[in-house]
């Protein structure tokens, strides 16, 4: 997993973007439309970064898919210091 949270938040196009959502819904879950305000991004935008996350199992959603919100998940919480570390070297 951590070799995962590596790639996706940093290796890849989008990977700041990833982070400042995952930072987001670890504040406080949202859905795609919240986080697209929140954020100042298109939603789409959104849209594509949660699909990828979810598709890393780095977040889960809960909800129908237009009103689904978003969490880190389960298993990104046992590697929560990997995360942290990575949001330190890119800020």
């Amino acid at each position: 997993m951590e070799a995962v949270l590596w790639y996706v938040l940093t290796s890849t196009r989008g990977g700041e973007n990833r982070i400042r959502i995952l930072r987001t819904i670890d504040e406080r879950p949202r859905n795609a439309n919240k986080l697209a305000e929140k954020l100042d991004l298109d939603y789409k935008t959104v849209r594509h970064h949660l699909d990828v996350l979810a598709e890393n199992d780095i977040v889960a959603d809960s909800g129908d898919d237009y009103g689904a919100v978003y969490l880190p998940s389960d298993r990104v919480r046992n590697y929560w210091d990997t995360v942290e570390e990575i949001m330190e070297t890119v800020e």
